[in-house]
């Protein structure tokens, strides 16, 4: 008999039977037609049932059959305990679910590989020191001239390959009306051939495009943005469009899968890195490196070749900037330089998460170990009441392993239907914590596919969950005494043993859980409410860009006209926005003596603008409509006190110094406020704003024009976006020339530096909840079980004249020494977890008695409301009853 036939004969057992049965009756049928007593022939073929059960192992597979009767007796104690089986579900569902979720997060962030060809043979080139500011960090951020330098020398043991930073960038099909924003990275031309890719449509970037600054405007348009941007059609090949001042060629369509090397971002267009204005800057580090290094090149005598040849192109570069101050040059020298795996590309986003994806990872698996816990102890309490079952199978013949396989398919069932709706909590869970990564006009794109590795990740985690609650009562169950059970002798007290250890097991996670969650919420508290100087109320920024620069006198009049515009408080002109992200800064010198190493930011604004952000004036004026860049300048607190000594710098001058020499000279006129210049977590910087009117250098006496800049308006209504649309529309309105490119409010910017750690604080508070949830019920069934167990202990104890108090004292005590246990060794656990998550803290000591008493407290709290209804049973046991029933 086939393989296919046997396997067919198990899935259709009545079948098999029937055909049994009606084989024998033919078979005695027929030997009673040849003249023989029926007696005899039945005497002769022996037993039917025998006879049926050897002739149906023959003809199904044997262990095949028996797990198909379990699979089926699994399902009826399942629909008999439909409400625990439902709660074990839900626990456990959640719990698998957060993990797979978490899992693709992590996956398409961190572990993905690049759909390249060989992508384990690609490094990050960074470098890792001390910055001028006396801060240890990794940057991956590199100078074109020195990436060709580095790229020569590593020539035939690994091809370097330029990538910037990824930008959201304007660009226009049509007329400027129609400009739209685009991801637009700049690539080497040799990158697509170096990665193995073929386009999609017409051809690909080579080397030849990007060899000569600025000669080669062509692009190519990434396969995603080509789908749902042109509708994939293929006459986009030849058509221009206009960034900034060059107009680009589409020359191709990417590969599918390929949306650039930056996780987190799906790139539209690349462009030739020739045509990134930065080519021939020294000073401006705008790209990443990666390096394809060649099969059996050893990494450490590569990765020294190329820190020798950037450190002298940083020793070189510091020769011609005589201006640089000792402390910066000994920050260039004394880096050093490190080739990282890029197998799932490079990132700043990677940078930003790695840490937090990891703690959000523990979280939801000490969530998933607390659901396996509670159900453990419920299935340990269920095979109690059926340890009479278990001796009885044994009894009639029933191995060891028979019954193992039989609660280990109970334990299958719950885990398999946990697994599909924890499968569906993932899939829905993920592009919702995505949407929440980055702000909303900034979103991260991460590709979230449910293929093989996500599978392979569920299977396996749905395999270890069964064996992590289902095989301890498992194999307690098969190791029943049949003698002792059918008597009833079993001994309870192991039971609870193994019952009150996972409680402590369930309240030390928990505990950890709740002690981190504290952590991640007190931060973003803090940051949150962390005093900016300045009011962000009511403040929208509106972004504007020109084809050409215009003269100042155009800006001066939009100004004025939003200043007048219905709804308007305030308007203001500045470089760019507070904390939005761009900074400049600069050596300084007082009197002529040399710079202190200690860099000072800037920004360019208008009259007003400080009335505007409602940064206080502290002494000295505002700017006037005819202070001019250089010349006047306000400073704040913290740049008085650092180049002046805490004296009136009001009416004192200063120079800023130029790393390739020269300086400008410029007269302090008014004393502000101190304000969160680029990011709410550093401390306050000395910064200094000069006058958005700037003098031209080749004539002194005439402004020059601008092409971008941001108007600040302050607008009477509580809600500044109602303005948006019109004031959009104004700004073209009341001159031409100028474009809108993007509309925020302060608000958003502000609150975009704080959105990893509401992330964080959000979903550690929700797991939090669930893990506290979890455990309460978990400590409700051990007591529920308990009370249950010793009830004619109880009995007999009331009986004696025992009070409630002292029922209550007794039937918890175990528990809730269980409880102390595990909360000292979750506490223990939290201290040691700590200082892996703290450079995600912001002003949280572990050690704060708050950020220790809150999850104990909680904790307790919660114990005592899943202690309530068992101890009341426990003191509401009649005695008398209960010792007449027995």
């Amino acid at each position: 008999m086939s393989l296919w036939s046997r396997i067919a004969n198990v899935l259709c057992g009545d079948r098999l039977s029937r055909e049994i049965d009606e084989e024998l009756q033919s078979h005695i049928q027929e030997a009673i037609e040849q003249g023989r007593d029926p007696v005899e022939v039945r005497k002769a073929l022996g037993p039917l049932l025998r006879l049926r059960e050897e002739s149906r192992d023959v003809r199904l597979i044997i262990w095949l059959d028996s797990l198909r009767a379990d699979a089926i007796f699994g399902w009826r104690q399942l629909m008999k305990n439909k409400v625990a089986s439902a709660a074990a579900i839900l626990s456990l569902a959640l719990g698998i679910g957060a993990c797979t979720g978490a899992f693709r997060l992590i996956d398409a962030l961190l572990l993905r590989p690049l759909p390249v060809s060989q992508p384990q043979e690609l490094y990050a080139l960074a470098r890792q020191g001390i910055d001028p500011e006396g801060r240890f960090e990794t940057f991956d951020g590199w100078a074109y001239p020195d990436f060709q330098r580095m790229r020569a020398a590593a020539k035939g043991q690994a091809e370097l390959i330029a990538i910037s930073y990824s930008e959201r960038t304007d660009v226009t099909y049509g007329s400027d009306q129609d400009m739209e924003k685009a991801y637009v990275q700049y690539v080497s031309g040799w990158m697509f051939s170096s990665f193995g890719l073929r386009p999609a449509l017409g051809r690909l970037l080579t080397e030849s495009d990007d060899h000569k600054p600025n000669a080669y405007p062509y692009a190519v348009l990434s396969y995603d943005y080509w789908r749902h941007r042109f509708g994939q059609d293929p006459k986009v090949i030849g058509r221009t469009f206009r960034m900034g001042n060059d107009l680009y060629e589409i020359v191709g369509v990417g590969p599918q899968r390929f949306t650039g090397t930056e996780a987190g971002t799906m790139i539209d267009i690349f462009v030739p890195t020739m045509m990134h204005p930065g080519v021939i800057r020294r000073d401006w580090t705008w790209m990443r490196t990666l390096a394809r290094v060649s099969p059996g090149v050893p990494l450490e005598p590569l990765r020294a070749r190329l820190d020798a040849t950037s450190r002298a192109f940083e020793q070189e570069r510091a020769k011609g900037f005589p201006g640089m101050s000792q402390q910066v040059i000994d920050a260039m020298l004394n880096q050093r330089l490190l080739l990282e795996p890029a197998a799932a590309g490079a990132s700043g986003l990677q940078d930003d998460y790695r840490t937090s994806l990891a703690a959000l990872g523990v979280l939801v698996a000490l969530v998933l170990l607390i659901a396996c816990a509670n159900v453990t102890n419920l299935m340990t309490g269920q095979a109690a009441s059926r340890a009479r079952e278990m001796a009885l199978r044994v009894s009639i013949g029933a191995g060891r392993r028979r019954l193992v396989q039989l609660v280990l398919v109970e334990s299958a069932w719950l885990a398999c239907l946990a697994a599909a709706f924890g499968g569906l909590f993932a899939w829905w869970s993920a592009p919702v914590v995505v949407g929440m990564i980055n702000p909303p006009d900034n979103p991260a794109r991460l590709f979230l596919p449910a293929d093989w590795r996500v599978m392979a990740f569920g299977l396996a985690l749905t395999v270890i969950v069964m064996l992590l609650f289902g095989l301890a009562p498992a194999l307690r169950a098969s190791a029943v005494q049949p003698v002792s059970a059918l008597k009833g002798g079993q001994d309870p007290h192991a039971r609870r043993r193994l019952m009150h250890a996972l409680t402590a097991v369930q309240t030390a996670f928990c505990f950890m859980v709740l002690f981190v969650a504290g952590l991640f919420v007190a931060t973003f508290q803090r940051l949150s409410n962390r005093p900016t100087g300045f009011s962000a109320d009511r403040v929208l920024t509106l972004e504007t860009v020109a084809r050409r620069p215009q003269p100042q006198v155009y800006w001066d009049q939009v100004t004025q006209r939003l200043r007048e515009f219905p709804g308007v408080e305030s308007a203001a002109l500045a470089s760019t926005t507070l904390m939005g992200g761009w900074s400049w800064n600069n050596s300084i010198s007082v009197n002529g003596a040399p710079p202190n190493g200690v860099l000072s930011y800037f920004m360019s604004v208008s009259p007003g603008w400080i009335e505007t952000m409602k940064i206080p004036l502290i002494d000295g004026r505002d700017f006037r409509p005819r202070d001019t860049y250089p010349g006047a300048a306000l400073v704040n607190q913290t740049f008085a006190k650092e180049y002046f000594k805490d004296e009136d710098p009001v009416g004192r001058s200063f120079d800023m110094v130029f790393d390739e020499g020269g300086s400008l000279h410029f007269e302090v006129v008014g004393l502000v406020g101190d304000v969160c210049y680029r990011d709410v977590r550093e401390p306050i910087l000395p910064q200094a704003y000069y006058p958005i009117h700037s003098l031209n250098t080749r004539n002194a006496l005439e402004v020059k024009g601008q092409d971008q800049g941001t108007f600040i308006v302050r607008t009477s209504s509580s809600n500044p976006l109602a303005l948006a649309s019109v004031l959009r529309r104004e700004v073209p309105r009341a001159w031409p020339e100028f474009r809108v490119s993007n509309i925020r409010t302060q608000l958003e910017i502000d609150q975009s530096h704080t959105v990893r750690e509401r992330l964080l604080a959000r979903l550690a508070f929700f797991f939090g909840v669930v893990a506290l949830l979890l455990a309460g019920v978990g400590l409700y069934g051990v007591l529920d079980y308990s009370v249950l167990q010793r009830r004619r202990e109880v009995a007999i104890r009331m009986a004696l004249g025992a009070q409630a108090g002292d029922v209550a004292r007794r039937v918890t005590a175990d528990v809730f020494s269980m409880l102390l246990a595990g909360a000292m060794a979750g506490l223990a656990l939290g201290f040691a977890s700590a200082r892996y998550v703290e450079s995600l803290l912001y002003q949280v000591k572990p050690t704060d008695p708050t950020m220790l008493a809150l999850p104990a407290l909680t904790i307790l709290a919660a114990a005592l409301l899943a202690a309530l209804p068992p101890v009341i049973r426990a003191v509401r046991i009649d005695p008398a009853l209960m010792l007449r029933t027995d």
